[in-house]
């Protein structure tokens, strides 16, 4: 576009801007009128803002290992949870590895022939902003009771 159009232009383009100003006023002093709903602002004044997401994604589990010779018997490697343990079918879990030098876990597995020898897999695979790292592979001989890091 020419400087010659763009002059042209000029008083036409200022005329728009005034009048638009000259309008916005008054439609912003006429609100519409609502009818208040059920939600009060007083109805959410007791509760604290906090932040839910998305980093630091909480409660995944990173892998699942059943004993093949006890089927009650589950543990549960959790992304930054550490591993837990339940003894029922899941009715009831136990964390198993709070005491040891990592909380998060990528897997677990079980020796087949021995399940209660535990491998676990510290530190998580998945490419994500709330990933952690391990310190190594942890066994156990006692079925989660003690742990030896390998």
């Amino acid at each position: 576009m020419s400087i010659a159009r763009l002059r042209a232009l000029l008083p036409l383009l200022l005329i728009l801007v005034l009048v638009g100003q000259a309008v916005m006023p008054a439609a912003a002093a006429a609100p519409s009128k609502k009818e208040a709903g059920p939600m009060q602002a007083d109805t959410f004044a007791g509760l604290a803002l906090r932040g839910i997401g998305p980093a630091m994604i909480s409660g995944r589990i990173a892998d699942l290992a059943v004993n093949p010779k006890d089927k009650s018997v589950w543990y549960v490697a959790a992304a930054t949870g550490g591993l837990w343990k339940t003894t029922n079918a899941g009715t009831t879990w136990n964390p198993i590895f709070d005491d040891q030098g990592s909380y998060s876990l990528g897997c677990v597995t079980l020796d087949p022939n021995n399940p209660l020898v535990v491998w676990v897999g510290s530190g998580e695979n998945n490419t994500q902003r709330s990933v952690s790292y391990g310190d190594g592979v942890y066994k156990s001989l006692d079925g989660g009771t003690t742990w030896t890091n390998m």
